[in-house]
């Protein structure tokens, strides 16, 4: 049913602001820029995915909604997009999993820039039925031009994208047995928690869980939340050099958990997003 993670949506009081920032953490531009019903888009496209920064634009009921949200929860991630081959099989399974999906749309936008057109066909499950995570589900009919490279070490993929959950049974159901995502980890640490691996085409869904304090039902009962995003990069000394070039605030780089891979994490300039990034054990090259 899922074939990937087609892009994750930031939400940003500030487009201009949030654009130039993500141009600068990716070294990469814009692939695409739209405005209509209610918001303005900026779409950076990378190896595997596609990260969304939207923005709210006039009186339009949209508008307000992605307002509300802003005064709600702040700048950060606000949504999944899942990639599907057959958006009618898609609609029909999500149904028969009782996760409520809206009728399908067909969906048009035009690049501010080019003047060129991309359309799609999308649906989005009821937010009770995904624990409280925004899930879309599309089925394309073109490819995404990619954000061109602007400068050396340069952000190349998306790693992973991390949800955390009060109830880890529940959200391994959701993801694995009703989404079809292939689990490939399930491991529990004293320090950490319960983490999941879910894979997602050419990355991963991680799941996390940290025990509540005692037993109650109401942390159990919390909403899941998107929590953050790991990049991927070829090589994290010339990247973090030229992050820090650049005035980002990041870490200095660690060992990650993964044997072989090294990380570090971004401070500021990701509109409220926890940002991670990694060079894999053996990563892509650029």
């Amino acid at each position: 049913m899922i074939t990937g993670l087609d892009h994750v949506v930031v939400l940003t009081g500030d487009i201009a602001a949030a654009s130039a920032a993500y141009e600068t953490l990716f070294a990469r531009a814009p692939a695409w820029r739209n405005s209509g019903d209610g918001a303005d888009r900026v779409l950076f496209t990378l190896d595997n995915t596609t990260l969304e920064l939207m923005a709210p634009r006039g009186d339009h009921d949209a508008a307000q909604r992605v307002r509300s949200a802003l005064v709600t929860q702040g700048e950060g991630l606000a949504s999944l997009c899942f990639r599907t081959s057959d958006i009618a099989r898609t609609h029909r399974r999500l149904d028969r999993l009782t996760l409520k999906p809206e009728p399908v749309a067909e969906v048009e936008s035009r690049d501010e820039t080019s003047g060129a057109t991309l359309a799609w066909k999308r649906t989005r499950a009821a937010t009770d039925a995904t624990r409280g995570i925004r899930m879309f589900f599309l089925e394309r009919e073109q490819e995404r031009p990619l954000s061109v490279r602007t400068t050396p070490a340069s952000i190349t993929a998306m790693d992973h994208v991390v949800v955390s959950t009060a109830d880890p049974e529940r959200a391994a159901a959701l993801y694995g047995a009703r989404l079809g995502l292939d689990m490939a980890l399930d491991r529990s640490h004293p320090e950490w928690g319960r983490l999941m691996f879910f894979r997602c085409g050419d990355l991963v869904v991680e799941v996390t869980h940290r025990p509540a304090k005692g037993n109650d039902k109401a942390e159990t009962d919390a909403p899941d939340r998107l929590r953050g995003i790991c990049w991927r990069v070829a090589d994290i000394d010339a990247t973090r050099a030229r992050l820090v070039a650049a005035g980002v605030d990041v870490s200095e780089i660690r060992t990650g958990r993964k044997p072989g891979t090294r990380v570090m994490t971004v401070r500021n300039g990701t509109c409220g997003v926890p940002t991670l990034l990694v060079q894999p054990s053996q990563g892509k090259g650029e």
